[in-house]
């Protein structure tokens, strides 16, 4: 199967993940496509093929070579995003995308204007798979797993690329922030990995946001509107004071870069109850440290003003910056790079202001770059995968592999 159809085939799974379950995977219908991996995977002549339990799924392309090769893994995740619907995916390809406004359902005025996607332009010329308008195309990340299987099926189809044991895996959940809490890394038994869960052509990533979140309660006093002076403690109105005190100039939409941000995420409640919710990013830690401490202090100061008790933080880390994981075996960086200038791609070095399975993976002891996948615009309707970035991901891999074993035997 070409990667086109095998990515194509993928869409046809709805694997949508769910914030507000408590289960793992999230959504029993993620283990329909981890199912059907296996069946590909065992087809294709993969060995060690299993899925456990959870729906994460291992296999190994075994060495073809008795060269002390360092083994090697790469890594997709199975779910889509729950920002947007992942059923009945209708994908379409655009041939030699001309550079104008693609129409998605004329019917129903759905348009992927170039004036708000101006990225449209850097594909013009190419092939692109897009949406009907209705749902997520599921690039994020079934363009990984697409390119992970179909570089694993031309390995084994070409012998004469020496190399040493590869592992492979799929997991659920990443959309949900949970893709690495159960993963087997000693089981996976791999060296260095990389997640294929970016985006443009050409990106590596190995700087991600360190990570919180913050959850304030806010106990007010409900009396009577008609005979609440001086008694009256309405919620609601402390949750909008709490809000207005926090940094109006550090949010998602005036931060860029490496700026780190506060992200109001949620709002609700009423007189007598009421809760703010925040995620914090920073890509550097003291920096991170400090927007914690900022929360905690005016938590404290509220309750001061307030009444001791009024405010109730629940601060919680969730990731941090895999930076200081990957720095000291940046050789492995240097094998995607190369693998990447070998595929006439330019490589580029990129920060993620947002997290990844690698992040959580690479401080678990398994030092886990991220590298692109090839999809634009995730989490919408208007995402889209040009066929180049896609093919260009499955040559990137069988590089990385091709150069680990040449770089081991030089040594």
């Amino acid at each position: 199967m070409n990667i086109i159809d095998r990515f194509i085939s993928y869409t046809a799974f709805d694997t949508q993940s769910s914030e507000t379950s408590a289960t793992t995977p999230s959504t029993a219908k993620q283990f329909l496509l981890a199912q059907h991996l296996v069946s590909e995977l065992q087809e294709l002549g993969l060995s060690e093929v299993e899925m456990d339990e959870l729906g994460y799924v291992y296999a190994t392309l075994p060495a073809n070579t008795n060269e002390p090769i360092p083994t090697i893994g790469f890594i997709a995740h199975l779910d889509t995003s729950p920002d947007a619907s992942g059923a009945n995916v209708k994908p379409r390809i655009v041939r030699a995308y001309d550079g104008s406004d693609l129409v998605l359902d004329a019917e129903a005025g759905i348009v992927s204007d170039v004036a708000t996607f101006p990225e449209l332009l850097d594909h013009v010329g190419e092939d692109l798979i897009v949406t009907d308008g209705h749902t997520l195309l599921g690039a994020d990340d079934k363009a990984g797993i697409a390119a992970i299987v179909t570089a694993m099926e031309y390995l084994i189809a070409h012998p004469e690329i020496k190399h040493g044991k590869v592992r492979v895996a799929f997991n659920p959940d990443e959309e949900i922030g949970m893709g690495a809490h159960h993963f087997n890394v000693e089981k996976f038994g791999c060296q260095w990995a990389y997640t294929m869960d970016g985006g443009e052509r050409g990106e590596i990533e190995f700087e991600n946001f360190n990570a919180a979140s913050a959850k304030v309660d806010i106990t007010g006093v409900s009396v009577h509107p008609g005979y609440a002076k001086g008694k009256m403690v309405n919620a609601a109105l402390l949750a909008a004071d709490f809000i207005h005190r926090m940094p109006p100039m550090e949010t998602p939409a005036t931060t860029e870069g490496y700026e780190g941000f506060f992200h109001l995420t949620g709002i609700e409640g009423g007189v007598e109850k009421a809760t703010v919710s925040y995620i914090i990013r920073d890509h550097d830690r003291p920096r991170f440290e400090a927007r914690k401490r900022l929360v905690e202090s005016l938590v404290e100061g509220m309750n001061r003003q307030f009444g001791e008790g009024t405010f109730r933080l629940t601060l919680k880390d969730q990731y941090y910056n895999m930076r200081e994981k990957i720095e000291p075996a940046l050789h492995i960086i240097d094998i995607a790079r190369e693998a990447m200038t070998a595929a006439d791609i330019e490589p580029k070095v990129r920060a993620i202001r947002g997290g990844t399975d690698g992040a959580q993976l690479s401080f678990m002891g398994l030092p886990c770059p991220n590298i692109f996948a090839g999809g634009l615009n995730f989490h919408g309707p208007h995402e889209f995968l040009p066929i180049p970035n896609l093919e260009k991901a499955c040559e990137v891999v069988v590089g990385i592999v091709r150069i680990t074993a040449q770089k081991s035997w030089q040594a």
